[in-house]
């Protein structure tokens, strides 16, 4: 029998997010080494030069970034399958994708969660508001506005759930975390697509352990989610004291 595939990375963490959503619905069996980045021993720099989650390993191989590790599990798993049929649709699912890694992982990721959490809780710095009311007042409007005019008005959307969906989803689930919300009247393609998608099992499934992370001092988080059950690799890449990675906003 193989080795169950191995994923490191939080599971606060939209991009690691998607793909244990992928591996999920797949039935695909995985094993988790639930750390943030910030934590990385010298072997976690090793696997990621970039000191960046998810890493995944399959085997012998060795993957990093969400999008690629998702293409992967898409190509060595076709059923069930997360990526349109239409080679139109499938490219512009990859660019819907794409974009939420960009647009809304710099504005929820790099600056709102990072800033209410990362920097005060990890680090013990001082919070920079200006950056804050830049994500919330300009980033993320901007990026509303934009998916608003690509979103359904129902469904999913290429119909069936795909990479798209997840994507987007996912970083709204993490900005959250930080109690921000899509406002419905404004952008209600937007705001019901993503209550949609969070709303399937599989996303409150992950929610149990998210949630719990959460609210758990780094340090603690391995033995509270063994606790409760979730799938842990048998040794951990993190322990090392906190340090940022190679590209970092203040």
């Amino acid at each position: 029998m193989s080795e169950p595939l191995t994923i490191i990375g939080s599971y606060i963490s939209p991009y690691v997010r998607k793909v244990l959503v992928f591996l999920e619905l797949k039935g695909i069996d995985y094993r988790i080494d639930p750390i943030p980045p910030f934590v990385g021993n010298d072997t976690f720099s090793q696997l990621s030069p970039l000191r960046r989650i998810p890493v995944m390993r399959d085997g012998d191989l060795l993957l990093n970034d969400s999008s690629v590790i998702c293409q992967y599990l898409e190509d060595r798993h076709p059923q069930v399958s997360l990526y349109p049929v239409d080679i139109a649709d499938r490219a512009r699912a990859r660019w819907l994708e794409e974009y939420a890694d960009v647009a809304l992982g710099d504005a929820i990721a790099g600056k709102l969660f990072y800033q209410l959490g990362i920097k005060p809780h990890l680090f013990g710095e001082k919070t920079n508001d200006a950056m804050v009311q830049q994500a919330r007042d300009i980033d993320l409007p901007a990026a509303l506005d934009y998916l608003e005019t690509h979103l359904p008005t129902d469904d999913f959307i290429f119909g069936e759930l795909s990479i798209a969906d997840i994507g987007i989803a996912s970083f709204f689930r993490m900005a959250g975390f930080v109690r921000y919300t899509i406002d419905a009247e404004r952008w209600p393609r937007c705001a019901g697509l993503v209550a949609r998608t969070l709303a399937l099992p599989v996303f409150a499934k992950l929610a149990t352990f998210e949630d719990r992370a959460l609210r758990t001092p780094v340090s603690e988080q391995r033995a509270v989610l063994a606790a409760m059950g979730a799938p842990l690799t048998d040794t951990t890449c993190g322990g090392a004291p906190p340090r940022r990675g190679v590209i970092v906003i203040d």
